[in-house]
C-alpha cells in the first residue's frame, strides 16, 4: 500500500545523502558570513567552477571505483600525463588543437586498459596496481615534457576550461541564456522528479507528502536560479560548466538506470554473490578503470586548458581530493554505497572550503589539516551508521 512520508522519514530514510546536503548548505552558509558575501558573488563563483572543475569530473569516476570496492591512486598522474600528451601534439607539433583531445583522450583509454588488465585480468589489489601507476605515468610525464613545462595552447584549445557561452540573448547587463538554460534545468528537474513520485505510487511505493515535495523542487529551483543569476551577472555560462553538467547527468543515469550500474553495486556489496548472480566482474572491472582513464583524461584536458601549460607536476594530489570527494559525498569505505551526485557535492563542500579558506587569508598548512579532519570525520560517519545498522539488525 502506498504511504507518504513526513519531514523525520525523508531525512533518515538515507542519512548518509541527507546529511550531506545539509552540510553542505551549512559550509556555504558559514562561509558566506566568514567571508562577508565574497564567495558567492558573481565573479568568484564563476572562478569557483573554473578552479575546482576537473577535481569534480575526477570525482564521478572515483565514486564508481569506490562503490565496486576498488581505489584509483593514480588518476593524478594520468591528468599530468595526458595533457602533457595533448601539449606535444598541440604546442611542440603545431598539429590542430583537437588533435591534441583526441590523443589525450586515446591515452586515457590506453592508460585505463592497462591497468585494468592487471586488476581485472591479473587480479593484483587495485590499490597496489594504481600506486604503480601513479609512478610509472609521473615518470612518463616527465619523459613526454623533457621535464619541462610547454606552453602557450591555442586560444581555442584555451576555452574548453575557460570560454563561456554569453550574448546569445542579449541582456541588460547579464547574460539572459545563462537564466534561460537555467530555467530549463528546473524544469526538466521537475519533471523527472514528479515521474519518479508517479512511478513510486503505481508501484505502492512510500513517497514523501505533496507538500514536502513542492518544497524539495521549490528549494532546488531557488537555489539553482540564484546561482545561475550571479554568474550571469559575471561573464555567462562557462563551457566547462556545461561539460560537467553533461557528464554529472550521463553517469547518474549509466549508475543507477543500467545493468552495468546495477553490476557495480552489485560487486561492492558482495563480490562472491555478483560471481554467483552471472556478473562478469573482470569485464565490468575492465570498463571501470577505462572509465577512469578516460575521466582523467578528460579532466587532463581541462585542466591544462585552464592553466594554458602542461607541467610535470600537474595533478599533483588530484587523487587525494577526488577520493576525498567521494567519501565526503557518501561513499563506504568498503563498497557497494555511493552516488555520482553525492561525489559531486563531496567535491563542491571541499572546493568551498578550500576557496572560503584562501578567501580569508588562511595559509595552506591550516586548510590541509581542515581538509583533513572533514575528511576523518566523513569516514568516521560512515563507520558509526554501520555499527547502528547491525546493532538495529
Amino acid at each position: 500500500m502506498a504511504g507518504t512520508s513526513d519531514i523525520k522519514d525523508l531525512l533518515t530514510r538515507n542519512v548518509r545523502q541527507s546529511g550531506i546536503y545539509i552540510a553542505f548548505v551549512f559550509i556555504v552558509l558559514l562561509f558566506t558570513v566568514l567571508t562577508r558575501g565574497a564567495l558567492l558573488s558573481p565573479g568568484n563563483l564563476t572562478n569557483l567552477i573554473l578552479q575546482y572543475s576537473y577535481i569534480l569530473i575526477l570525482a564521478i569516476g572515483m565514486v564508481l571505483i569506490i562503490v565496486a570496492g576498488h581505489i584509483d591512486l593514480s588518476v593524478g598522474s594520468v591528468v599530468a600525463f595526458t595533457g602533457s600528451v595533448a601539449a606535444v601534439v598541440v604546442i611542440q607539433h603545431g598539429l590542430p588543437w583537437w588533435l591534441g583531445i583526441l590523443a589525450a583522450l586515446g591515452v586515457g583509454i590506453l592508460v585505463g586498459l592497462w591497468q585494468g588488465f592487471w586488476v581485472a585480468i591479473v587480479g593484483i589489489p587495485a590499490f597496489i596496481v594504481t600506486l604503480a601507476g601513479m609512478l610509472i605515468f609521473r615518470g612518463m610525464t616527465m619523459q613526454t615534457l623533457g621535464n619541462v613545462s610547454l606552453s602557450p595552447f591555442p586560444e581555442a584549445y584555451q576555452k574548453i576550461a575557460g570560454g563561456f557561452l554569453n550574448g546569445l540573448f542579449g541582456g541588460p547587463g547579464y547574460d539572459v541564456f545563462t537564466l534561460v538554460v537555467a530555467a530549463a534545468v528546473v524544469i526538466v528537474f521537475a519533471l523527472q522528479q514528479w515521474r519518479a513520485r508517479l512511478a513510486k505510487l503505481r508501484y505502492d511505493q512510500s513517497v514523501e507528502a505533496l507538500w514536502i515535495f513542492a518544497v524539495k523542487v521549490a528549494v532546488v529551483a531557488v537555489i539553482v536560479m540564484a546561482f545561475a543569476w550571479q554568474i550571469a551577472n559575471a561573464r555567462g555560462l562557462p563551457m566547462v560548466l556545461i561539460l560537467l553538467a553533461a557528464l554529472i547527468l550521463i553517469y547518474s543515469f549509466v549508475s543507477q538506470q543500467t545493468v552495468f550500474g546495477r553490476h557495480v553495486y552489485a560487486m561492492g556489496g558482495n563480490l562472491q554473490a555478483a560471481r554467483l548472480s552471472g556478473v562478469k566482474t573482470r569485464l565490468v572491472n575492465m570498463m571501470l578503470f577505462v572509465n577512469m582513464g578516460l575521466l582523467s583524461a578528460i579532466a587532463g584536458i581541462v585542466y591544462s586548458a585552464r592553466s594554458n601549460s602542461a607541467q610535470p607536476g600537474a595533478g599533483n594530489m588530484f587523487e587525494l581530493d577526488a577520493i576525498a570527494a567521494a567519501f565526503i559525498g557518501g561513499a563506504a569505505v568498503s563498497g557497494g554505497v555511493g552516488k555520482v551526485q553525492g561525489a559531486i557535492i563531496g567535491g563542491l563542500i571541499m572546493a568551498v572550503m578550500s576557496n572560503g579558506m584562501q578567501i580569508m587569508g588562511i595559509g595552506q598548512s591550516t586548510q590541509s589539516i581542515v581538509r583533513g579532519v572533514v575528511l576523518i570525520l566523513a569516514v568516521a560517519f560512515d563507520v558509526y551508521n554501520k555499527k547502528r545498522a547491525g546493532a538495529e539488525g
